[in-house]
């Protein structure tokens, strides 16, 4: 071998190693996230991460942007979260409101059937905008079947409310509810919305066991080692 040669691979293997080294040193997606939310309980986004991945292994497109909901904390603290996963940043950390008859200011009961006035849990696609009797508002498809798959007939939409404020949960011990929607403040929710239109995922999450062991986003391996670190906190 030559000297130019010997030189030349002699770079190509440096080069290779802090490549190596410096994708080695690149934390996981998961760990980016919490970093930026160090309100949001990690074990959670893992979770929502873990059933994006299953949805596009099942063959559902990805998608850019992901926000995720933990109806596990009161409705007195922000507990949506919506994240860049491209470019990896935090773009909203808000109120969010969840239905009339899914609790007070926590969150305890959740249903798929209409009339209930309750919130669905589960993995959502977004789909198109319109504005209704809440203004501007955001469709989703429930991806879930028996779990959130009648959102659209249920009309449970991504939409603005003037009683998702702070003001209100200082005077109350709780924000407002909705109908079952996930409301958010009107000052943020036509800049949120356009985030998150046209094919992104929404993951709204409670430790409910019968929806954590049937959800079919959730049988994938890291969505059952999520599911299990989970169960056993």
């Amino acid at each position: 071998m030559s000297r130019f040669l010997r030189h030349a691979a002699t770079l190509m293997l440096l080069f290779a190693g802090c490549f190596a080294a410096a994708h080695a040193a690149e934390p996981s997606l998961q760990d980016a996230l919490s970093k930026l939310a160090p309100h949001a309980n990690p074990q959670v986004i893992g979770l929502a991460l873990a059933a994006t991945e299953c949805a596009a292994a099942q063959g559902q497109p990805p998608s850019d942007r992901l926000a995720v909901i933990d109806y596990s904390k009161p409705s007195t603290e922000p507990r949506l979260w919506v994240f860049d996963l491209a470019k990896r940043k935090l773009l909203y950390h808000e109120l969010v409101a969840h239905g009339r008859n899914t609790g007070e200011n926590l969150a305890t009961a959740f249903s798929n059937r209409p009339e209930s006035l309750q919130s669905s849990l589960g993995l959502f696609r977004t789909l198109d905008t319109y504005v209704g009797r809440n203004g501007y508002s955001l469709r989703m498809e429930g991806l879930e079947p028996g779990t959130n798959d009648h959102a659209l007939a249920r009309a449970l939409v991504i939409h603005g409310a003037s009683y998702v404020n702070s003001a209100f949960a200082r005077q109350q011990g709780r924000i407002g509810r909705s109908y079952g929607c996930p409301a958010v403040r009107n000052a943020i929710a036509r800049p949120l919305i356009d985030t998150l239109k046209g094919g992104q995922y929404v993951f709204s999450y409670y430790p409910d066991a019968r929806w954590l062991h049937a959800s079919p986003y959730l049988k994938c391996s890291r969505g059952r080692a999520m599911t299990a670190s989970l169960n056993a906190h």
